[in-house]
């Protein structure tokens, strides 16, 4: 039975209706980046907790930005690209389980897997890991699998799904293990379920199907006529699916389908009459849907529930700054606190700029807020590629974002991962515990200490952290000063940084002593009322 949405729901209890999304301020976000003019839909930015991806303009040829994820500020024009492609880069995508490794897709008709250096790219990055070959015509998409390693999935307008084994020694990869030949016309998402049994995609025929990604057999297709689908997301273990599309009156629409039956949608919601592409985004910790306009610069965010209505609207995060993309940044990349729960990074081609926002949940309590986090995919595979073909299937490995906890289900690392400790820049006398911390856990240094320090003493590191970068670049690492204004430039930058923190410290200072003095005056009246008794 199909049911219209309420598009302001009736009041229900809910710890995330007050969630507000938050700009980064303006030194937080990085300017100057040539962003694609590619009229593609796609979301043309890919973030881990180390590095932001962006497709990037490029004469001749394709190629993409590595920034690392510190370095904010004004982008050097001549700033290093990872260009290798001969046609336009269409999408790229960080490996969920190697934070140094991406994969690229583009209009040459292959997919590309780089090697990203832990320092500072000095020269554009040409020489590629491996490259797969099996397309006959450009490939629009590509996505690794949430559970096993080495496991990578593309789309291409021949109108096939290939399944890549990246487990080889091979540079370049001929064939793919399987290739899924059910669709009729131009893939235009894919998604797959928490554990990656099942493949859902949109397709240009106006179809939503269900695929078994390892027999290429279609479980279940939508015929619709109602909803033009352009993308399709997977809602966690719900058993549910969502569309974004256009009604048959041209209105930009969502749908909920119950995945075991796509004859018609549970639920339809017109948004309005733009006509850009509306990207999901669900996070299956909290249960929130994300929707994004391209074109505009809205974000409208839901809370799905397994009960009618499904989808209860929240609110929305309004901007005038239209998006052009958007990334996402993995949950075990995000600030827990100040209570974010979901970071996007905005593509505003009119600005040449990319702006962080922050989804934050208001809480007056600076202590780690368990409720709102509960065990998350964590960047460690449950299957080696060679089990997952032969048939095993395993939900992600959940870890804790409680700063400095373990694994939760800890697994054997399979072969093909190489082991790599994610590189944190930090001020010496610190870099021996924090790459130790980082070592064992996977996850942002400093994170042990953290949660045995009240919050002030955290900002406090924080603060002295940034002292030593200049416009994002490590102080000990980045090239020396050329000139006399560099020289002055820079001088002046710690300069200002010095006298906001003595600024800061003595402000910390007095408030102690206000402190104190309360303290004194506290002890003063108890001694007179013991003396009256």
């Amino acid at each position: 039975m199909q049911e219209q949405m309420s598009w302001h729901p009736q009041y229900r209890s809910s710890k995330f209706r007050h969630v507000f999304g938050k700009p980064a301020s303006k030194e937080n976000c990085y300017d100057s980046v040539p962003i694609t003019r590619s009229v593609h839909d796609n979301h043309f930015c890919a973030v881990n907790p180390h590095f932001i991806a962006v497709v990037t303009e490029c004469a001749g040829g394709g190629a993409f930005l590595v920034i690392p994820l510190h370095q904010t500020g004004k982008l050097d024009p001549h700033y290093p690209k990872v260009c290798g492609h001969r046609g336009n880069v269409l999408d790229v995508k960080w490996n969920p389980f190697n934070d140094f490794e991406i994969a690229s897709c583009s209009e040459d008709a292959t997919i590309k897997i780089w090697d990203i250096p832990k320092q500072l790219l000095a020269k554009n990055l040409t020489a590629f890991k491996k490259e797969l070959v099996g397309h006959a015509r450009r490939v629009g998409l590509v996505e690794w699998h949430p559970t096993a390693a080495s496991i990578l999935f593309s789309s291409g307008y021949d109108y096939k799904v290939m399944v890549w084994n990246l487990d080889t020694k091979e540079a370049v990869i001929m064939s793919p293990v399987k290739t899924i030949n059910c669709h009729q016309d131009v893939i235009l998402s894919m998604s797959f379920n928490t554990n990656g049994s099942l493949l859902a995609t949109a397709c240009k025929d106006r179809k939503i199907r269900v695929v078994d990604p390892r027999a290429g057999a279609v479980l279940q297709e939508a015929s619709y006529k109602g909803h033009r689908a352009s993308k399709v997301l997977f809602l966690g273990n719900l058993k549910k699916l969502l569309s974004t599309g256009t009604s048959r009156w041209n209105n930009r629409q969502m749908a909920l389908w119950d995945q075991d039956d796509l004859s018609v949608p549970l639920a339809e919601e017109d948004l309005d009459g733009s006509s850009g592409v509306l990207f999901p985004f669900y996070d299956s910790d909290t249960n929130m849907l994300y929707v994004v306009g391209k074109g505009d610069g809205n974000i409208r965010y839901y809370e799905v529930s397994t009960d009618k209505p499904h989808l209860n609207y929240l609110t929305e995060y309004r901007s005038y700054n239209p998006q052009k993309g958007i990334g996402v940044m993995p949950k075990r990349g995000l600030d827990v606190s100040s209570c974010e729960i979901f970071r996007f990074y905005k593509l505003i081609t009119t600005k040449s700029l990319i702006e962080p926002i922050s989804m934050i949940v208001p809480r007056r309590s600076e202590s780690y807020q368990e409720d709102i986090y509960p065990p998350t995919a964590g960047a460690q595979p449950s299957l080696t590629a060679q089990e997952w073909l032969s048939g095993m299937n395993k939900g992600p490995v959940l870890m804790s974002l409680r700063p400095g906890s373990e694994l939760l289900s800890p697994q054997p690392l399979p072969p093909e991962r190489p082991l790599s400790k994610p590189r944190a820049h930090t001020s010496p006398r610190l870099f021996n515990q924090t790459e130790k911390l980082a070592a064992e856990d996977g996850r942002r240094p400093l994170s042990l200490l953290e949660e045995r320090a009240p919050r002030w003493a955290s900002e406090h590191r924080l603060e002295e952290k940034k002292t030593w970068f200049t416009n994002g670049f490590d102080i000990f690492e980045c090239p020396p000063p050329k000139t006399e204004n560099e020289v002055r430039t820079r001088l002046l930058q710690m300069f200002y940084r010095q006298q906001d923190e003595i600024r800061r410290l003595r402000e910390l200072v007095t408030q102690r002593e206000v402190q104190a003095k309360q303290l004194e005056l506290e002890i003063k009246n108890l001694r007179m009322d013991s003396e009256r008794l």
